[in-house]
């Protein structure tokens, strides 16, 4: 049986699923500024400060941790996808 909820999931206390907001990908609660577009931020670098200007302080320091938090702990339940071949020295 297929799933055909259109029922948001929390994801997070920031961060929701929501199929009638951007396609069901995750966002910040309360907008459609996409998870995946903050952590590419943090990932370049970016000051998180900078980050919520960016965003015109629509999302939060808290929201942006959660985020880091749960990609972490993604990463680290599927490191075993990610993993690369030797390179030969």
């Amino acid at each position: 049986m297929v799933n055909t909820t259109t029922e948001a999931k929390l994801l997070g206390r920031y961060i929701v699923a929501d199929p009638r907001i951007c396609h069901g990908k995750p966002t910040f609660r309360g907008t459609r500024i996409f998870v995946s577009d903050v952590l590419e931020m943090v990932a370049e670098g970016m000051v998180w400060e900078t980050i919520i200007e960016q965003w015109h302080g629509n999302i939060t320091k808290e929201a942006i941790a959660e985020a880091v938090k749960l990609s972490s702990e993604a990463f680290l339940k599927h490191a075993d996808e990610f993993r690369l071949e030797p390179v030969a020295a």
